[in-house]
């Protein structure tokens, strides 16, 4: 990596012309006829892709990536946390393989190192330099708008939101096309999406944030997060590489096993865990080391030369160990001394310096160094006389920009005023600190003397910056695997302190007392755990529950802990095992966003409508009161909506609510349950206890709020008000759902409802014709048969004048509801023929049809209480 920028100006691009890259050779109108050399991942339809990169200058870079398919109008963004050797981005630029890739113009003079990589990794992609001023974010959210498909606008801007490399890439890809190229695109005729690194989780920023991964959301400095949780690491790579895995959790099978036996055998190998982390306490940061060893100056300076021998100082105590890497230990022990090593202390550091070449190498710069022995031999002299000659315990000091100094106890004065010979003074507490003229003078012949040495180090220094630039790759992958070490040492001690398991990687999520990481450890009362088992019948969980009976926290644990096993470390739990998740998503922050002037319900739509449009099978979602921004009625049917979509996606969701009717209404349906969690309301009208344990079933209406209204000391008439107002609704709200009408409502869209799952995965399945025709027989004769029952039900209990009378505009509605029900079920009745059946009769799954997945539940008579009962059945499709 270089720093200088070119002095002259350049073109609005700069291709490289060296003969050894294949070109590109356009033809008019904008049309390519691509000509290079094809490789084994080489398509026999040749694509056009044009790609932009662009990296952060950390330590542990981001890089953004850009990439464009001019043959498919398709666009890929993408912005991966890489390592030094940017081992990501040369599989993510490998995987897509483009045609040209652009950098920014200062990337090419001088040369960086993503840009060297690049050309030595992938010598057959051409590549050019493009103009810094169109690498603009805001460019990149103008192209968004006008380009991408309307339904994904909105989408694509969260996804890019904390990605700012992408966006900047993206925004010079589409430049470079339309100015270079003659290229442009229709409006919104763009298929764009945004694509997280390969072998990774993906966490959207909003996530990243309500789960409080690397930051605490009331207080930034704050450890009270995930990342100052698990951050016991003792190196500064160590450190960054755990925040990276936080955010990028890997998920490789093969990569976690071997954490976990790394961990395992840390924590069980006292005397190894301990030199381990003995050992990690003595390194520099390699990562910031290396990276300036890497920087070439426009105009060398002395405070350059200066800094190149201490980072070599450093370098050769990162390589302290001959075992290390003999290449670049050979190139040190030719020019530096044995003994030097790097020290913290200003003036220790400034005479290892003065020392690190040794001796014989330059005639001169012995001769320099024996004027700088004297020059601080002169200055010990001095205080040594000064000491006797005016009876005060002179104590000599040394910092960076005083150089030597005079100190000297307040008490030891003993009252006396300083003699006039001391200059510069200045009262520090206990002490007073001061200089003499001939200290300042010898501060500056050393100085003097200090600065030739350094200069006429600075070209045999350079020469060993030369030769270990050579094997700088092989010096980075020292330094990450330190980081790694450090990390599994950190997991390892975490295990040992706390009450932490390791996990298992299954098909199925099961914990056994499941602790939250941050609120455990930050809260002094002991923290309540909780078992949870999902799988494929149980994949969609609805928790509800009384305000602060822990509903957030719990399903928050879930995904910490998912975080926490998919990037090597032990989860607080004695028993865990997990699926591998690759993308997780949160929707748990309701807070108004006054910056962007969004309201609570906004935000909830837009993160909703991310997640929606991103979700699979193999993600994980937790939703935490979804519709409370809007009215009841609104919300309740928006939180049905999107519990419908999720389940259908198999995804992993757990969904709390304070909607009584929404785990009612989806309980039936394939994969779902209802938990809540339970309080103890012996006697509501005094007290309420949080027992913070996840139950069965979904909470009983006990007037939670009531309760809790009370703790909270609010008037008691507002209460009496409250109660009777609730005492009044909850009356009517009895007396409709006793109606017969309203019941067998009901009962019709449960059975249509369980029928239309039947056959959808019916036609998903594989049976055979005549299996299948059987099968359909036996559904369509039970179908019948239940809605007939219904119906004779109704009528019974109509004629026994059971019924309350509703409000006409209730009653017309339920009218309107059972025709269209009635007439879906005649429509049901004429599709097949009708044959009799035995009320007693189960649809039991044809023989020969154990690998098909036809249905997640089977349709059971249940005689007694006339009700439609669902035995869940999974298959191993499923």
């Amino acid at each position: 990596m270089q720093s200088r920028i070119p002095s002259t100006p350049l073109y609005p691009f700069t291709s490289d012309t060296r003969s050894t890259r294949p070109g590109t050779s356009r033809t008019a109108a904008g049309g390519y006829r691509v000509t290079r050399p094809t490789t084994a991942a080489t398509t026999a339809v040749s694509q056009e892709i044009i790609c932009a990169i662009s990296e952060s200058r950390g330590i542990s870079p981001a890089v953004g990536l850009a990439f464009v398919n001019l043959s498919t109008s398709e666009a890929v963004l993408s912005q991966i946390c890489d390592s030094q050797t940017y081992a990501r981005t040369v599989h993510k630029l490998a995987v897509f393989e483009p045609t040209e890739v652009l950098f920014m113009n200062t990337s090419k003079e001088p040369l960086s190192k993503l840009y060297a990589i690049v050309e030595e990794n992938l010598p057959h992609i051409r590549t050019l330099t493009f103009d810094r001023k169109h690498w603009s974010e805001q460019n990149c959210h103008d192209y968004v708008e006008r380009l991408a498909f309307k339904e994904d606008t909105e989408t694509i801007k969260m996804a890019l939101e904390g990605s700012y490399f992408s966006a900047c890439c993206f925004a010079a890809v589409l430049s470079y096309i339309e100015l270079e190229l003659s290229v442009t695109f229709a409006p919104h005729s763009l298929r764009l999406r945004y694509e997280p690194s390969e072998g990774s989780m993906m966490i959207d920023l909003a996530t990243i944030v309500s789960l409080e991964l690397i930051q605490n959301l009331q207080n930034a400095k704050s450890k009270d997060c995930l990342f100052g949780i698990l951050n016991e690491t003792l190196t500064p790579m160590g450190a960054r590489l755990l925040r990276s895995n936080i955010l990028q959790p890997s998920t490789e099978i093969s990569k976690l096993n071997t954490r976990y036996d790394a961990v395992e055998e840390l924590s069980s190998n006292e005397g190894m865990f301990f030199a381990v982390r003995q050992a990690l306490k003595s390194f520099v940061d390699s990562d910031r080391v290396l990276t300036a060893l890497t920087v070439i100056p426009t105009k060398p300076s002395f405070l350059f030369a200066e800094q190149s021998i201490n980072n070599f100082i450093m370098l050769k105590t990162f390589l302290c160990s001959p075992r290390n890497y003999e290449p670049v230990q050979t190139i040190l022990k030719e020019t530096l001394n044995d003994d030097v090593r790097y020290q913290t202390s200003a003036l220790d550091l400034r005479n290892h310096r003065t020392y690190a070449v040794k001796a014989g190498v330059n005639n001169l710069l012995d001769v320099a160094r024996q004027t700088y022995k004297e020059a601080n031999d002169d200055v010990s002299e001095l205080c040594a006389r000064l000491t006797e000659e005016y009876d005060i315990p002179l104590d000599l000091r040394f910092e960076s920009g005083r150089h030597y100094y005079f100190r000297v106890r307040s008490t030891d004065l003993k009252g006396v005023m300083l003699p006039d010979i001391f200059i510069n003074v200045y009262r520090k507490k206990a002490y007073v600190e001061f200089q003499t003229l001939d200290l300042v003078k010898m501060n500056q012949k050393i100085t003097d003397s200090h600065n030739e040495v350094v200069s006429m180090s600075d070209r045999s220094i350079q020469e060993l910056i030369d030769d270990a630039r050579s094997q700088i790759s092989s010096l980075f992958r020292i330094s990450e695997a330190v980081a790694l070490l450090d990390m599994i040492a950190a997991f390892a001690y975490l295990q040992t302190i706390q009450d932490y398991v390791r996990p298992e990687i299954t098909d199925t999520l099961a914990i056994k007392a499941g602790r939250h990481p941050i609120r455990e450890k930050i809260h002094s009362t002991k923290y309540i755990p909780n078992d949870v088992y999902a799988s494929s019948q149980s994949r969609f969980q609805i928790i509800t529950g009384c305000n602060m009976s822990g509903k957030s926290t719990y399903i928050r644990s879930l995904a910490l802990m998912a975080v926490m096993a998919q990037i090597g470390s032990s989860v607080p739990a004695q028993y865990a095992s997990f699926p591998v998740v690759h993308q997780l998503f949160a929707r748990v922050s309701t807070d108004d966003n006054q910056a962007t002037n969004v309201s609570t319900f906004s935000t909830e739509m837009r993160e909703m409508a991310f997640i929606l449009r991103n979700v699979d099978s193999k993600s994980m979602v937790i939703i935490d009161e979804l519709g409370r921004g809007t009215a009841s009625t609104d919300g309740l049917a928006i939180s049905i909506a999107i519990a419908e979509a999720l389940v259908e996606t198999h995804a992993l969701v757990w969904f709390t609510t304070h909607f009584h009717d929404l785990p009612r209404i989806m309980e039936h349906r394939s994969g779902v349950i209802n938990l809540h969690l339970a309080v103890d309301m012996s006697d509501p009208r005094s007290k309420i206890t949080m027992l913070y344990k996840i139950v069965d079933g979904y909470v009983q209406e006990q007037h939670y709020g009531l309760a809790l209204a009370r703790i909270f000391s609010l008037p008691p008439y507002l209460i009496g008000v409250a109660e009777e107002v609730s005492n009044h609704l909850a009356l009517a709200a009895q007396n409709r759902a006793k109606s017969p009408a309203v019941i067998s409502l009901a009962k019709r869209r449960r059975l249509l409802l369980t029928l239309g799952e039947q056959l959808r995965h019916a036609h998903e399945g594989t049976m055979e014709d005549e299996a299948l025709r059987e099968w359909l027989l036996r559904l369509q004769r039970e179908f019948t048969l239940r809605m007939t029952d219904i119906e004779a039900e109704t009528e019974s209990n109509m004629g026994d004048g059971e019924t309350s009378t509703p409000e006409p505009r209730e009653t017309e509605a339920s009218q309107e509801d059972n025709e269209h029900v009635e007439a879906q079920s005649r429509l049901s009745s004429q599709s097949f023929p009708i044959m009799p059946i035995d009320s007693t009769s189960n649809l039991e799954r044809p023989r020969g049809s154990a690998s098909h997945s036809f249905g997640n539940s089977e349709l059971l008579l249940n005689s007694d209480s006339g009700e439609l009962d669902t035995n869940h059945s999974c298959t191993s499709n499923e």
